[in-house]
């Protein structure tokens, strides 16, 4: 009977002519979005449901489509070394489908570039192609819940996948995480472009037995340092889907910790996704040993809040069922959140055909990776990730009309390594390719991969300058797992043993040939490059992974484009000043905020081939009330005589609070250009809930009364304007 009148019902709605054209009702798209969810879960068989606790948002029989997760942390990853396009059967071999993605800096690199509106547009590239490759008959590959960015951490150097992370500081991570989301969801107010998947909630900075280790902190530390850039992609950037670390916090599994539900869904509104990290399930029982079997472990991750698994998960929610250990109820609850977004992405109204972005890959069919303007625009992010640490007597930028002949050196120089999370990039261009592409064809280039048999140094000494490309492998296409033969080293699964670069010795050899040497360090994370520091004229920072690694290098080397990237992370001189790996708290000295030693680069450090004079800075109000705003306004004048960008920070300190605060923390920042000669009025806007911190004992945010430091300047160490802000 039931069905009948459901059938009615179908009918009366599709033949109705003052109705929508629908055929089911959570296709109603009048209806408010959780009330179509109802409606789909009324009719969904039990079986669905416990097949909507994958990650495919697909119901066949209702007419949803089917959508998986793709990974995108710097460009789509369809192909790559981890295939993560899948493979296909030739002679009875697993070849790798090949899928060409536009692929960008490591995220670590667009971290470095400090640049929101350019990480936005980086996103947004990112989602055309999914949706290219997702909507295109001749692919259909891929899905639109994109697992990125990572909103993580990255507290210490060592940490593996420090590649992934923005950054050190909660505020720089917090911003681009925004901007990513939003670039990956879209500007339309009803439907996403994709749906960004942040990961990994929460406090995953180790990689040496995360599966089991507990990060240890407290309440404060979550809700002000690690859990900040997840709030704000959540409640200003509009993700609504994470996934839950493997790690514990305070000794419980973050796939099953209440903070899940208690706070991500009831206080930041996450009524989306909520997913395990992969074989997490596996991991609860035989890591964490949380649970005697996989049915129960099952039953409590779905209990947490917890809507998809990433692991071989049916035969134990059956089970689980079977023993009451869970409800219908309680799957309705957990997978209700996957639905929401599969609305958001437009899969559950009936009409798929006019849509927006339904376009994309059916009617425009030019591949974006293949488009021109996105190749030049890869190759600018790439120009603005370059972090230029040393520059004495003004070696850089080189005059290429003036250079006859140089050397180019190194391991990383005619290559571009592709890591664990790329796609397969259309093309790469190696740092040897770039600078061949940009000198004077009168212009002799030699290259050398090494110094064996003293070739290396017989080069530099006959050429104008050497350039030395030397820094860490990303062992991406390596098959063996928890695979890094080099102690400094790092990857998912390893931490780094050590953080001096064996090839510096390579650099020596070479400075001592030819004073006018050039280290390009191409790395995910920082090394204690004390000695080239000392000695080197010269030293740029690039991470790996771009497709125009090497142009945009080039650019930053011959002075097309003045640099203006920035560290986005303290660089230390030794390894000895970094607090234990297990420490999660970082008041003990971990991060530009707590660490009282001399870094060998602060945190927002880099150089720029002109010169920036500060002055005039004001506030809108000598008094900032515990509900107001502030505007705080400065002049910057570029006093040299090249156009280039100047990264503007704002720091604040508090000297007269009773609780342990930072020695100084980011607020704002503002990537400008300035002309040559020309000067700039930057504005920041800063609100007395961004000074606040959390009380533990009220369990709220709290401003504090009194004396606040307006720092601005050009990196954590080197600020050029102090104010006194009074809070009331």
């Amino acid at each position: 009977m039931k069905k009948i009148i459901l059938l009615a019902v179908s009918l009366f709605c599709l033949f109705n002519p003052l109705s929508a054209q629908y055929i089911y009702p959570f296709q109603d798209i009048s209806l408010p979005d959780e009330e179509r969810v109802d409606k789909l879960l009324s009719i969904m068989t039990i079986d669905e449901k416990v097949n909507a606790l994958s990650t495919n948002l697909g119901v066949p029989r209702l007419g949803i489509r089917s959508t998986d997760h793709s990974e995108g942390l710097h460009g789509m990853a369809l192909g790559g070394p981890a295939n993560w396009g899948g493979f296909r059967m030739i002679n009875h071999q697993r070849i790798p489908d090949i899928y060409h993605t536009t692929t960008f800096p490591q995220a670590y690199g667009l971290g470095e570039t400090w640049d929101t509106g350019l990480i936005r547009r980086a996103a947004d590239i990112e989602a055309t192609e999914i949706r290219f490759y997702t909507q295109n008959a001749k692919y259909q590959k891929g899905g639109l819940v994109m697992r990125a960015p990572n909103a993580d951490l990255a507290r210490d150097p060592r940490w593996g996948r420090t590649e992934e992370s923005f950054g050190e500081d909660p505020y720089l991570v917090g911003e681009m995480t925004v901007a990513f989301v939003k670039g990956l969801q879209g500007d339309n107010p009803k439907y996403w472009k994709s749906a960004s998947l942040m990961k990994h909630f929460l406090a995953n900075s180790n990689e040496d037995g995360r599966d089991s280790t507990s990060s240890n902190f407290d309440e404060r530390l979550f809700r002000e340092y690690y859990a900040y850039p997840f709030h704000k992609g959540i409640q200003e950037g509009g993700s609504r889907a994470f996934m839950a670390a493997y790690n514990g916090w305070n000794g419980t599994a973050m796939t099953v910790h209440p903070v899940l539900q208690e706070v991500t869904r009831n206080e930041w509104g996450n009524n989306g996704i909520i997913c395990t990290d992969g074989g997490a399930l596996d991991l609860l029982i035989k890591a964490h040993k949380a649970y005697a079997d996989h049915t129960q472990g099952a039953a409590a991750v779905i209990k947490a809040g917890v809507g998809q698994f990433l692991d071989n998960y049916k035969p134990y929610v059956y089970d689980a069922l079977q023993k009451s250990l869970i409800t219908e109820k309680d799957i309705d609850k957990a997978i209700r959140g996957n639905f929401i977004i599969a609305l958001k992405l437009g899969l559950l109204d009936a009409d798929q055909t006019n849509l927006p972005y339904s376009d994309i890959g059916v009617t425009d069919t030019i591949a974006p990776f293949r488009k021109k303007e996105i190749q030049d625009f890869v190759r600018l992010v790439t120009a603005k990730s370059v972090v230029l640490l040393k520059n004495k007597n003004k070696l850089l930028p080189l005059d290429r009309n003036n250079i006859k002949s140089i050397a180019v050196i190194g391991p990383r120089a005619d290559e571009v390594l592709l890591d664990w999370y790329s796609g397969t990039p259309p093309y790469v261009v190696t740092i040897l390719q770039g600078i061949k592409n940009t000198v004077d064809q009168n212009t002799t280039v030699h290259y050398a991969s090494s110094n064996e048999a003293d070739k290396a140094v017989e080069i530099a000494q006959k050429a104008d300058v050497a350039i030395v490309c030397i820094g860490n492998h990303v062992y991406g296409t390596d098959p063996r797992w928890k695979y890094s033969p080099v102690a400094s080293d790092g990857r998912e699964a390893v931490d780094r043993k050590a953080l001096s670069l064996e090839q510096e010795d390579l650099a020596k050899a070479v400075y001592k040939a030819n004073p006018n040497t050039v280290m390009v360090l191409v790395s995910s994370f920082p090394f204690a490059i004390n000695w080239s520091q000392e000695n080197l004229p010269a030293i740029l920072h690039i991470t790996n992974n771009s497709q125009e690694l090497g142009n945009g290098l080039a650019d930053v080397i011959f002075g097309k484009f003045n640099p203006a990237g920035r560290t986005n992370q303290t660089w230390i001189k030794s390894i000895s000043d970094l607090p234990p790996m297990m420490d999660y708290d970082i008041r003990n000295g971990r991060t530009y905020m707590y660490f009282t030693g001399e870094p060998l680069y602060p945190f927002g450090y880099g150089l720029s081939y002109t010169d920036f004079f500060y002055s005039g800075l004001k506030f809108s109000s000598p008094v900032l009330n515990q509900d107001g705003t502030v505007t705080i306004s400065l002049q910057v004048k570029n006093t040299g005589r090249m156009d280039g960008e100047e990264v503007v920070q704002l720091y604040v300190s508090f000297p007269e609070s009773k609780v342990q605060r930072p020695v100084k923390q980011l607020k704002g920042f503002d990537r400008v250009m300035i002309p040559a000669g020309e000067s700039r009025t930057i504005e920041f806007s800063l609100k007395a809930e961004d000074l606040a911190y959390w009380d533990t004992n009220k369990k709220r945010f709290v401003t504090e009364p009194g004396q606040v430091n307006i720092m601005v300047g050009s990196s954590s160490e080197d600020i050029r304007l102090i104010k006194k802000l009074k809070v009331k």
